[in-house]
Formats: structure tokens, C-alpha cells, sequence
């Protein structure tokens, strides 16, 4: 992927995380004065889901870029930089895999 390519790219996720998570830490602060059904409602409600499928996606994707770069930019030997774009690469797919999985069947 080309240097502006990841720009663009870093950006749009930027574009799309930051409001996704301030409607994340709003809607979990307002969660801590409900009621017990109140919550479940409210994890229970599809909207939830998506938006932080959402959520996830785009913030490990944006986290996956801005790591690549700082690997660029300051590690260089290259085999370590190699196992650290690797290492980042897995775990920008296992960790929102899981959560989405988990999310979506509600233990």
C-alpha cells in the first residue's frame, strides 16, 4: 500500500472511530444509573451491535496503520519490523474476530 493510500485511509477510519467513540463512552457512562433490564435492553438492541462492530473494525484497522508507521519510522532492523507489522497485522484480525463473535452471540 502506498504512502498516501495509508494516509487517505488512516483519516477516514480517524473520520469514523472519533464519533463512534464518543457515542460508545456516553452511551456505557449513561448505562451506569439503569436498571438491570434497562442494560440488557440496551446491549440487546441491533444498533448497539453494529455500531460497535463498527466501532472495532475501524478503530483496529486505524490502530494497524498508525502502528505500521511508527514501525517504519523507528525500528530498523528489518526482520524485527517484520515480525512487529506481522504480530499487528494477526492481532488486528483475532481480537475484533472474537469480540464480534462474542457480541453477536451474547455469550
Amino acid at each position: 500500500m502506498n504512502a498516501s493510500r495509508k494516509w487517505i485511509l488512516q483519516r477516514i477510519s480517524a473520520l469514523l472511530v472519533a464519533p463512534l467513540i464518543v457515542w460508545f463512552c456516553v452511551s456505557l457512562i449513561s448505562l451506569s444509573t439503569s436498571s438491570y433490564e434497562e442494560v440488557m435492553n440496551f446491549f440487546g438492541n441491533p444498533m448497539f451491535s453494529w455500531l460497535t462492530i463498527i466501532l472495532l473494525v475501524a478503530g483496529f484497522f486505524h490502530a494497524k496503520i498508525g502502528l505500521n508507521e511508527i514501525f517504519e519510522d523507528y525500528i530498523e532492523n528489518e526482520k524485527i519490523k517484520n515480525v512487529a507489522n506481522l504480530l499487528t497485522f494477526l492481532l488486528s484480525i483475532i481480537v475484533p474476530l472474537i469480540t464480534i463473535i462474542l457480541l453477536l452471540y451474547k455469550f
